[in-house]
């Protein structure tokens, strides 16, 4: 998944959900706008995002190829620490085949002035995307936070497309400093389980899984058990306005599905 804290103005100032860390650029940033709420909030809010970004990223892996990816969020966050969100999404330039969904519901608690604990649970799917079908899953996450600068948390997923429902982990951290003039530097890494093998908009073309199938059958050599993935980015923030560039690094294990090593995004808040 997001991508990708949002600007750091005040301490702890919104609820943040790891997803955001798993780098899908345009899920992550969705996600992590899912819940946009103070953390001493009096009353009910009601928040969204539009954005556009150069491709759809989860954990360091192609969601979509690289095209224009169109997605809008909604969530509501209620004075008790509870947030729901959805989020859906589109190939701008094949709308009926690249299509994306998030639902998740979250609660925070506050541990102290500047850290909060946050447990979630959410679906992911890509009707009309039967490539990314592979994505498709439930995830319970749960996760800490420092302020707007650390998170770190960790993920149970369990997909619910094909065959393969064996659960599978990750793990992720993410950072995000301000910097002068509006711009911020954002950085993540993590580690996760794989997903079963299909076809994916890789840095290789289709079916390049066989290949590499082939390759692991005749070498001896066992596809590894996890991988990584991490990201560094540059983001300039004004007002709900953001635009945010970031570099895309995924395990060469995985080299197949990774994602395009930059992707752009824009996006507004309100």
């Amino acid at each position: 998944m997001h991508p990708n804290l949002r600007e750091t103005r005040e301490p702890m100032n919104a609820s943040r959900s790891l997803r955001s860390h798993q780098f899908p650029i345009s899920l992550a940033i969705l996600s992590a706008t899912i819940a946009i709420a103070p953390l001493h909030a009096q009353t009910s809010s009601l928040s969204g995002t539009v954005a556009l970004s150069s491709q759809l990223v989860d954990r360091g892996l192609a969601v979509t190829p690289v095209t224009p990816v169109l997605q809008g969020a909604v969530s509501w966050a209620s004075a008790d620490g509870w947030i729901l969100g959805l989020s859906i999404g589109t190939q701008t330039r094949s709308p009926r085949h690249g299509s994306d969904t998030l639902a998740q519901v979250d609660h925070y608690w506050s541990l102290s002035d500047d850290w909060r604990m946050q447990a979630g649970l959410a679906y992911y799917a890509y009707p009309g995307n039967a490539s990314a079908r592979a994505f498709d899953r439930a995830e319970a996450s749960m996760s800490w936070m420092y302020r707007d600068v650390l998170t770190f948390g960790v993920s149970a997923i369990s997909l619910t497309h094909g065959s393969d429902h064996q659960p599978r982990g990750a793990a992720d951290v993410g950072f995000h400093w301000p910097l002068p003039a509006h711009f911020s530097l954002t950085a993540g890494a993590g580690v996760a389980q794989p997903l079963p093998a299909g076809t994916y908009y890789g840095g290789s073309t289709y079916g390049a899984w066989s290949y590499f199938r082939d390759f692991y059958k005749y070498s001896g050599q066992r596809p590894s058990s996890y991988y990584g993935y991490g990201q560094l980015g540059l983001a300039w923030g004004f007002g709900p306005w953001r635009v945010e560039l970031d570099r895309i690094a995924t395990a060469p294990s995985q080299r197949w599905m990774a994602a395009a090593p930059w992707v752009a995004t824009i996006s507004w808040s309100f």
